[in-house]
């Protein structure tokens, strides 16, 4: 059965992007389909100053979330990255595979670290090589596909160059993943600036709409997006990006498609409101079973507990023949007789 890695970092509140983009498909065909693997990568969340107390709560309210869109552990592993030692103990092994340069033109890197010294911070060195340990994250499963966006195919790609790299040099230890983009709204997009993604990191609230917010605040939100000149719906995304988004956000809820549907409108105010009842009945089961899992917390402890102790011995074989394949003596072994 072909094996699928992917996961989310808890840097803040998952979106509607993370749901239709990512969330939905994991649900609904991935954990049918595959031995699949869901993680909180709650060690990737570190790269940057932060609050503790919010990367716990935020951690949680991800793995909750997870379980709320319908994923099940008895389809799936579900999983805190930091539960699973496997990760930090290939990530160092990775780390002397990789180069330099390979960090340094990963896309991430050259967009944040310049944020962090402007703001008069220091770049943590981790910021730099934590696309190795996210090839950890994928490589310690043998995981053939990472359903992932197309602003983490980067990403993936490392991870195929380090896992083809360790294995040219040390012996076949690793399968090489590929990325498996979303054919439906692969990338939702910020309703106050169509032009950039739905991020959960983004502080500019009112362009994001977030899993958990009330109906009454998905309107609003919906209804105050950004359209483009003109009055006409057409679907054209270098154009009109503003309806272009509405419209695929509309057709990823209904299951309809994006350019057909705009012919159902000769108003921005109608495919607004439609748009936004559609956001909300998507989201009313999610928020429905998340008020469940919340009032039963031990539920929720109890998923992660047995998915970390499943994630912990489907990886520990890899990771054990990767020290091995690069030259380290198992733990418990006798040093073999010098010839």
């Amino acid at each position: 059965m072909t094996r699928v890695f992917s996961g989310v970092k808890p840097t803040g509140h998952l979106t509607l992007g993370n749901y239709l983009g990512a969330l939905r498909r994991w649900a609904e065909v991935d954990q049918h389909r595959s031995d699949a693997l869901f993680c909180v990568v709650d060690l990737h969340a570190l790269t940057v100053d932060h609050d503790p107390a919010r990367v716990l709560r935020l951690s949680r309210q991800a793995a909750t979330l997870l379980l709320a869109s319908g994923l099940d552990p008895e389809l799936c592993t579900v999983f805190l990255q930091s539960h699973v030692d496997e990760h930090t103990r290939l990530s160092y092994l990775l780390e002397c595979v990789a180069t330099d340069g390979e960090m340094r033109r990963m896309i991430q890197y050259k967009e944040k670290a310049p944020r962090e010294r402007e703001r008069g911070g220091s770049v943590r060195l981790s910021l730099l090589t934590y696309p190795v340990l996210m090839a950890a994250d994928i490589l310690a499963y043998g995981a053939d596909e990472v359903p992932v966006g197309e602003d983490q195919t980067q990403h993936v790609e490392l991870t195929r160059d380090l896992a083809v790299r360790f294995n040219q040099r040390y012996g076949h230890t690793f399968v090489v993943p590929r990325a498996t983009p979303p054919e439906v709204a692969a990338r939702v997009m910020n309703l106050q600036d169509p032009t950039s993604k739905m991020g959960k990191s983004d502080d500019s609230g009112p362009g994001i709409v977030y899993l958990l917010d009330e109906p009454d605040v998905v309107r609003k939100k919906v209804m105050r997006a950004v359209t483009d000149s003109g009055s006409d719906v057409e679907y054209d995304r270098e154009a009109r990006p503003g309806v272009a988004n509405l419209l695929e956000i509309l057709g990823a809820c209904t299951g309809g498609d994006p350019e057909a549907l705009a012919g159902d409108y000769d108003s921005y105010g109608a495919l607004k409101k439609d748009t936004a009842d559609a956001v909300v009945e998507v989201l009313r089961p999610v928020q429905e079973r998340h008020r469940e899992l919340c009032a039963d917390p031990s539920y929720v402890e109890g998923v992660l507990r047995r998915g970390a102790e499943k994630a912990r011995a489907m990886a520990r074989p890899t990771v054990d023949a990767a020290h091995r394949a690069i030259g380290l003596m198992p733990a418990g072994s006798e040093p073999a007789p010098a010839r």
